[in-house]
C-alpha cells in the first residue's frame, strides 16, 4: 500500500521511520516532509495546509492510507474531506479536533464533565479582561488564546504590567491573529509535568509508555517556551496507579463527554498533565502526536504502527496487542540560535554522517544539491535508546559533540 504523512517535522520524520519499518507499507510519500524524510520516503512539495492539493495528490498516486502529523490540518478538516473523497485517512475529525483547536471548549468540556483542570475565566473582550485583572492580585497567572497559535499562544504572567501587555498584544494588536478573538485567563498550576499519549477507536484507549518534555528554551527550566527541546521515556514519576488514575478520572471522562456532546474522538489523543499537590489536573490536548514526544515513543514500539492505524480507522483497536520495548528512550533537540524568537535559516549542517548508535530525526532541514541545510527553529532531534534514560541521553550528547551548524543551541539538562 501506498502511505502519505502530512508534515514536515521531526515528529513527521519519526512517523515514516517507523512506518518503512511495516512490511505492508509499499511506498512512502511526506508532504512537505524534509531533509531527513527523503532518506526513507519522497517528498512532494506540497505545504501541510493545503488541503485540496494533498487530495489531489492522494488521488492522482493511489494512496492508501494518509497519516496527519500537525494540527492546522485536522482542525481544518482534513479528515472530513478526505472522508467524503473516499480515502482512507487517519486522525480526528474536524467536530473532534476542536479540542485542540479552541482552549474555550476544552476547558468548558473539562468543567462540565469535572475533569480535574486549572480554574478559569473566558473573555471575549480586552476591556472585561481587564477588569477582571484589576480585581485579580494572585500572581502569576496563565493567559491562552483560544485558538491554535503555533504552540506560542500560552503566556505565564508574573505582575500586572505583563498581563496588560499579554491582554493588548493577543486581543487587540492580534499577534496570534483570530486564534485571539477569545482568551483564557486561568489559574497558575506548578509541579512537574506528564505526556499521555493515547491510541483512540470508537470503544478502546490504549495508552502509550509514557514521556516527559522539556517546553522551555534555557536549562533548570528557564526563558521563553518553546515547542520542546527534548523529551525522555518512561517518565520517571509515572507508575501503574498514577495511569489508573489518570485513565478512569481523566482519559475515559473527556472521551465520554466528547461521545455525549457528539463528537466522538478517534486517532492519537494527546493529554498534557500537571502532576500538582492536589493531584493530576490536564494542562491541555493535542489531538495528534506530541513533538518531541514522539520521538522517544516510536522507537520503544514493538508493534507495527501501520496495523495500528488501520485497527483504529476500523474500530477494532481492541484486536491488536500493543507491544512496547521495556528500554528507556531520550531525545535532544538542535536549534537555531535565537530560537523561539527570530533565528537564521541556510546553515550548512555537519557530521551527520558520523553519528553512531543514535537516530536523528530531522525537523527544520532541506536539502540543497545534496547537502543539508538548517530551515527552522528545532532543527534535529537526536534519540538513543538503552537500558536507562541516563545511558541513551550519554549516547545522545556523545553524538551532538559530532553535529555542527553555525547557532548550534541546546538544553545541556534534559532528564534532569
Amino acid at each position: 500500500m501506498n502511505v502519505l504523512v502530512i508534515g514536515g517535522g521531526g515528529r513527521e520524520h519519526a512517523i515514516v521511520w517507523k512506518l518503512a519499518q511495516s512490511s505492508k507499507v509499499d511506498r512512502i510519500y511526506c508532504a512537505p516532509g524534509n531533509a531527513g524524510t527523503a532518506q526513507v520516503a519522497e517528498n512532494v512539495a506540497i505545504s501541510d495546509d493545503d488541503i485540496p492539493a494533498l487530495l489531489a495528490f492522494a488521488k492522482e498516486n493511489s494512496i492508501g492510507l494518509t497519516v496527519v502529523g500537525p494540527e492546522v490540518p485536522l482542525v481544518n478538516g482534513i479528515v472530513d474531506q478526505f472522508e467524503v473523497a473516499g480515502i482512507r485517512i487517519f486522525g480526528p475529525n474536524a467536530n473532534a479536533a476542536i479540542l485542540e483547536g479552541s482552549k474555550v471548549f476544552t476547558k468548558e468540556l473539562l468543567a462540565k464533565y469535572n475533569i480535574p483542570t486549572a480554574e478559569y475565566q473566558r473573555f471575549q473582550d480586552a476591556n472585561t479582561a481587564r477588569e477582571y485583572l484589576e480585581s485579580n492580585t494572585v500572581y502569576p497567572i496563565v493567559i491562552k488564546a483560544d485558538g491554535l497559535a503555533a504552540g506560542k499562544g500560552v503566556l505565564i504572567i508574573s505582575n500586572a504590567e505583563e498581563a496588560e501587555q499579554g491582554i493588548r498584544e493577543i486581543m487587540e494588536d492580534r499577534v496570534f491573529g483570530d486564534a485571539g478573538d477569545e482568551i483564557i485567563i486561568e489559574e497558575f498550576m506548578t509541579g512537574p509535568e506528564l505526556s499521555l499519549l493515547c491510541f483512540v477507536d470508537a470503544e478502546t484507549i490504549v495508552p502509550m509508555v509514557s514521556a516527559k518534555d522539556y517546553k522551555r528554551i534555557g536549562e533548570g527550566d528557564t526563558g521563553l517556551n518553546t515547542g520542546g527541546m527534548g523529551a525522555i521515556s518512561p517518565n520517571p514519576l509515572y507508575d501503574n496507579e498514577l495511569e489508573d488514575y489518570c485513565i478512569f478520572n481523566i482519559l475515559e471522562p473527556t472521551l465520554t463527554g466528547m461521545r455525549e456532546e457528539g463528537r466522538p474522538f478517534k486517532g492519537i489523543l494527546y493529554c498534557g498533565i500537571m502532576l500538582t499537590e492536589d493531584g493530576p489536573r490536564v494542562l491541555e490536548y493535542n489531538v495528534r502526536f506530541g513533538d518531541p514526544e514522539t520521538q522517544v515513543i516510536l522507537p520503544r514500539l514493538d508493534t507495527d504502527l501501520f496495523e495500528i492505524f488501520n485497527a483504529i480507522i476500523d474500530d477494532r483497536l481492541a484486536e491488536v496487542d500493543v507491544m512496547w520495548d521495556k528500554q528507556s528512550c531520550a531525545t535532544v533537540v538542535l536549534a537555531s540560535g535565537g530560537y523561539p524568537e527570530s533565528y537564521p535559516k541556510g546553515k550548512a549542517i555537519s557530521g551527520l554522517d558520523t553519528v553512531d548508535s543514535s537516530t536523528v530525526f530531522h525537523a527544520g532541514t532541506q536539502l540543497i544539491e545534496g547537502k543539508t541545510f538548517t530551515s527552522g527553529g528545532r532543527v534535529l532531534t537526536v534519540t538513543s535508546k538503552a537500558s536507562t534514560v541516563k545511558e541513551a541521553l550519554e549516547t545522545s550528547y556523545a553524538n551532538i559533540n559530532k553535529i555542527e551548524f553555525a547557532g548550534k543551541t541546546f538544553r545541556k539538562d534534559i532528564g534532569s
